[in-house]
Parts: structure tokens; sequence; C-alpha cells
């Protein structure tokens, strides 16, 4: 269920309706007793490369030293 707070509750208390919300409770913030916004927790988000994705795309010698740097190891 929902908690339902004023603007002014929702201000002094900031923090601790974020913590409600990221509990996974809905936090309803009203202006003259009518509802206007909703602090609710957002999904994670989805990593943008999945765990061995550029498999096959780097050389087997990628660590190995540069002919062209040969001179400076």
């Amino acid at each position: 269920m929902p908690v339902a707070v004023n603007m002014l509750k929702a201000k002094s208390s900031l923090s601790q309706l974020v913590k409600r919300a990221e509990a996974g409770e809905d936090v309803i913030i009203a202006r003259n007793r009518k509802p206007v916004v909703r602090l609710t927790r957002l999904k994670p988000a989805k990593s943008q490369l999945p765990c061995g994705a550029l498999h096959g795309w780097i050389a087997d010698d990628f660590d190995a030293p540069m002919e062209e740097m040969k001179d400076y190891v």
C-alpha cells in the first residue's frame, strides 16, 4: 500500500522517503491534499555488453610487444 505525504513533509524527510521507495514501497507526494507525484524504485540498469560479448574479437597476441616498440622495451 503506498504511503501519502504532503509537500512540506516530503521536503523535510526526503532521504527517509527515498529509503522507503528503495525498499519497494510507493510514496505519493501531495499538494493541497491532491496527489501530484509518485516516488518509486527504479529497475536496475542492464549491462551494456553481456559477459563474453567480445569473445573472438581480440587477437591472441593482443598483449604481446609490438614490433614497432621493440627498441623501447
